[in-house]
């Protein structure tokens, strides 16, 4: 017997977002709510519906002279463990504040794809309604980054949005994120004789020193400041309590200006780090603003708000890649993105809908 969904395309789509979030999704777990996905849009005759593993595409065929893609992502990060937190699973409501995990990154973004894709059946544009898994864990596993490899032809579009959360504003293109190993390595000894060893976490402190004398850029990319950051999000090393270590890391995460490229990125990391072996662990490109077409700019008016830029790493990057221009909109604070405190105004999600609505349908 096949699964009936559970999702009511046409219902308000502030329950729908609560629907969502009380799907559990954690990076790796999204299949129970991807089938929901999946066959919700299988019962909608104006559209065309791929499916690779937890992953949905879902098309109109139009012949419009035009296509657009919204696209979003099914994951989350982990649930919080701190006791008495609200952002986790089932989502909870308090004075029409959605709270729970995935609340802002990303289920309300998801559930106005659902409700557009149900709702528009003769849009202004051909629209591609994408969603997909592991956005929030490392780039080689990214449902949307196996679509590109797998079936390019349905990704191809001329404008793409992704519905990460914004405010309720355009952000523009996206920084672009780094990871590195800074190693230092020593000799090990027994605690009790010290001398006789030398101690790798010692000699990770002009590591640290130099992170935190590092002054992060604002720069300017076609009129939108980009605020870069470079820090030590982990340290390990050492074995045992009375073990001179004889080995540390200190993982560094730099987070870049999209005038900047991956070679970039590393060039400036090693330069900072010289004298220190260096590997690069991971990395994504950033994207430039995306704001140059007619097609985006009706977007902006509709708004009426001026555009900011997007400091976090989303997967506009990679509609950027593909010759796509793409920019970043939907409900929420991504400030509260991944906090024990996740939550979302109903309203907001509704505004996002409307906003969507209306550029999909009216001529601008």
């Amino acid at each position: 017997m096949g699964i009936v969904s559970e999702l009511n395309l046409r219902e308000d789509v502030a329950k729908l977002t609560e629907r969502i979030m009380n799907i559990e999704s954690v990076s790796g777990n999204e299949k129970a709510l991807a089938d929901q996905v999946y066959e919700a849009l299988r019962g909608l005759s104006h559209l065309e519906v791929h499916r690779d593993g937890d992953s949905i595409v879902a098309r109109t065929n139009l012949g419009r002279a035009q296509r657009v893609v919204l696209a979003g992502h099914l994951d989350t990060v982990p649930l919080p463990h701190v006791a008495g937190a609200r952002g986790t699973v089932p989502a909870t409501v308090t004075d029409e504040v959605l709270y729970g995990r995935g609340a802002t990154d990303m289920k309300g973004g998801v559930a106005v794809q659902l409700a557009l894709a149900a709702e528009l059946t003769g849009p202004r544009f051909d629209v591609t309604y994408i969603f997909y898994d592991h956005e929030e864990v490392a780039a080689e596993k990214s449902g949307l980054g196996r679509l590109a490899r797998n079936s390019p032809q349905l990704l191809q579009a001329d404008f793409a949005i992704l519905l990460e959360p914004t405010n309720g504003t355009v952000e523009g293109g996206c920084n672009g994120t780094s990871r590195f190993l800074v190693r230092t390595t020593g000799t090990a000894a027994h605690s009790a004789r010290a001398w006789m060893g030398e101690n790798a976490i010692h000699k990770a402190a002009p590591i640290l020193v130099r992170l935190a004398s590092y002054e992060p850029a604002t720069v300017d990319v076609e009129g939108l400041a980009y605020r870069e950051s470079m820090n030590a999000v982990r340290i390990s090393g050492g074995v045992a309590g009375n073990v001179i270590p004889d080995y540390c890391e200190v993982e560094v995460n730099y987070r870049f200006a999209p005038d900047k490229n991956l070679s970039d990125a590393e060039t400036a990391v090693r330069a900072l780090f010289e004298g220190f072996d260096v590997e690069r662990t991971d990395g994504a490109e950033g994207a430039r603003p995306g704001l140059d077409q007619p097609i985006a700019a009706s977007l902006v008016q509709i708004l009426g708000q001026e555009p900011k830029p997007k400091y976090g790493w989303t997967d506009v990057s990679r509609f950027s890649a593909l010759g796509i221009s793409a920019v970043n909109f939907g409900p929420g604070d991504a400030l509260l993105a991944h906090t024990d405190d996740e939550h979302v105004s109903q309203q907001a999600i509704r505004d996002c809908l409307n906003t969507l609505r209306l550029w999909l349908t009216e001529a601008n």
